[in-house]
């Protein structure tokens, strides 16, 4: 096992929770962002997650991988649809990665004159 997800997801919250006294505001603003994500009601709940863990994974954020999968599977997300979900994940990684690799060409044609 790599990590164990229940206890970190448990740990997380606890300190973001501590974080959260100290500035409210910043939290309050979070909160608000997205309330605002979601608010529009065009999109299911479940895809909401499916977009977030996406995302989570494409920032590589650890925190958000363990709050929006238990979230996911709350909203009846399935395994085949999050590992769909990661599918694009994974393309859009790839195609980022080549996009700024014709930036290095570039940098190099210009840099190596």
């Amino acid at each position: 096992m790599m990590q164990d997800w229940n206890s970190y997801r448990a740990a997380l919250l606890e300190n973001v929770g501590k974080f959260g006294e100290q500035n409210p505001e910043v939290m309050r603003g979070l909160n608000a962002v997205d309330g605002a994500a979601g608010k529009k009601g065009k999109l299911d709940p479940k895809i909401h997650e499916l977009i977030a863990l996406a995302v989570a994974v494409t920032t590589r954020c650890d925190g958000c991988i363990s709050v929006h999968t238990k979230k996911a599977v709350e909203h009846g997300a399935s395994l085949d649809e999050i590992t769909e979900a990661l599918g694009v994940a994974i393309a859009l990684n790839a195609g980022a990665a080549l996009v700024y690799s014709s930036r290095v060409v570039e940098a190099h044609s210009q840099l190596s004159k």
